[in-house]
Formats: structure tokens, C-alpha cells, sequence
């Protein structure tokens, strides 16, 4: 749509000036759309750092081309994951849609860190990122929390505020829906300092918790987790997105240590 803007400029200029050679003409919509689609085309390609990026400390987490860095959660056999277009894609299922599925989750274990990745979900689809997860349990999010990815407004079941995207899940409900409509990309941003955890979600800061205070474990103890002994315990552990069942889209998908 950008491009029907310059005819539109050369028309009304057009009494002064012929279109592209007015001196005067300068600030108008079609310099204005031809420079946004500049800037657009001098973003850096998906899935890679830039310099300031590299020397920030930041670390791809996925290359855009494989799932080098990546298993299935203890080694399961699972075919539900692989790379789509240069996604980290996951099929789902129409059927199973259960919570014990073949979990992705990386090689290498994060303390404190800063991570970020861009994703879409295909309708009524349901997933998460988490983070701090260990293996000695039948599933990843019996020891890790979970970042909630999910389709807000279309979910089948109907959604508690600690179960919609951005949240804590079943911890710290989002401050605010910050999610886009289904089929656009979000972008996440997951920060995990000495405890302090941070959710962001397209910019916005939806949770702001600290494990292991009292409030924390009053929280854990009476919700969802009391009888998950293991959860949120570790102090260093796996990234993992989750395969519940839903197509899931992820790229730039990048993490820094703190």
C-alpha cells in the first residue's frame, strides 16, 4: 500500500512541479512511505545478531537452519519439532493435547539471564516458554515456570488470568492482555536475575515476581504447584518451549547471561 502514496504526492505537486524533481518538495507522504520501506528492507534477516548484539553478549539460541542446541525433554521420541521456513515450528496435533508430549528443550542450562524470541500460535493453540527446568521429573513444567503462550480470545476453555499469555502460569497473572491478534507475530522478552523474573510481552511489562520469598512460596503452596515439590526449586536450568498439542511458530530466538 506504501507505493500508492508516491502518485498521489506527484498529483497533488504536480500544479508546481513535475513529480521527483520539485526542489521544494521534501517531507511529503511519499518520502515518508519510501523511507519507512527502506528502514524495512535495512532490518537485519531473521534468526541473526548484529554487532552491537555480539558484543552485548548475546547468543543465538536458534540458527534459522536446524535444531543444533536443541533435544527433546530426557531424550523422548517425538517428530513434532523442526525448522519450517527458517521457524522453529511445531506441528501439534488435532487430537492429543496433552501436557506430557515431546517438550523441546536446549542443550546448555541458564542461571540469570535476558532472553528473547518472536512467535505466533495457530488458533486456539495453546504453549509456553520455560525456563529453569531440570530432568529429574516426568515433565519440564514440574520444575520450571512457565512463560504462558496462548490464543486469548479463542481458547476453547474458558482461561483464568493466570493462564493467558504472558503470565507466570499459575503464578502472576499478566498486568494487561498485551498479546496480537492471532496470525501476527508477538515478540517475548524473559528476564531471570538472582530471582527476580521479569515477563515482557510486544514492549509491554506484564509480570514483575521474586522467587523464593514467603509471598512466592505461599503462592506455590496453595495454587497449582503444592503438590509439585520440584517446581521452581532450581536455580539453574533448560530453556524449553512447550508442545501441547498446538502449531507454535518461534525465530530470533536469543538469549545474554547476566
Amino acid at each position: 500500500m506504501k507505493r500508492l502514496l508516491l502518485p498521489a504526492a506527484c498529483a497533488i505537486a504536480i500544479a508546481a512541479a513535475s513529480c521527483g524533481n520539485n526542489p521544494n518538495n521534501q517531507g511529503s507522504g511519499a518520502d515518508t512511505a519510501i523511507g519507512s520501506a527502506n528502514r524495512a528492507a535495512m532490518e537485519p534477516p531473521a534468526n541473526t545478531l548484529t554487532a552491537e548484539e555480539q558484543a552485548a553478549g548475546w547468543k543465538l539460541l536458534f540458527n534459522g537452519n536446524n535444531l543444533d542446541g536443541w533435544r527433546i525433554y530426557k531424550n523422548k521420541e517425538s517428530n513434532t519439532w523442526g525448522v519450517l521456513d527458517g521457524t522453529l515450528h511445531c506441528t501439534g496435533s488435532a487430537t492429543d493435547k496433552s501436557d506430557m508430549r515431546g517438550d523441546l528443550i536446549t542443550n546448555d542450562q541458564y542461571e540469570n539471564f535476558e532472553l528473547e524470541a518472536d512467535w505466533k500460535i495457530a488458533p486456539q493453540g495453546n504453549s509456553g516458554i520455560l525456563y529453569l527446568v531440570t530432568e529429574e521429573f516426568d515433565a519440564p513444567y514440574m520444575s520450571g515456570p512457565e512463560y504462558q503462550l496462548i490464543d486469548d480470545e479463542n481458547f476453547p476453555e474458558k482461561l483464568e488470568d493466570w493462564q493467558k499469555s504472558g503470565a507466570n502460569y499459575a503464578m502472576d497473572p499478566p498486568s494487561k492482555l498485551a498479546a496480537k491478534p492471532i496470525g501476527e507475530w508477538n515478540h517475548t522478552k524473559i528476564v531471570v536475575n538472582n530471582g527476580h523474573v521479569e515477563h515482557w510481552l510486544n514492549g509491554e511489562k506484564v509480570v514483575d515476581s521474586e522467587m523464593w520469598t514467603d509471598e512466592w512460596q505461599k503462592k506455590k503452596t496453595s495454587g497449582k504447584w503444592k503438590e509439585y515439590k520440584g517446581y521452581g526449586v532450581a536455580k539453574k536450568g533448560h530453556i524449553c518451549v512447550q508442545d501441547h498439542g498446538s502449531e507454535i511458530w518461534f525465530k530470533n530466538f536469543k538469549i545474554r547471561e547476566l
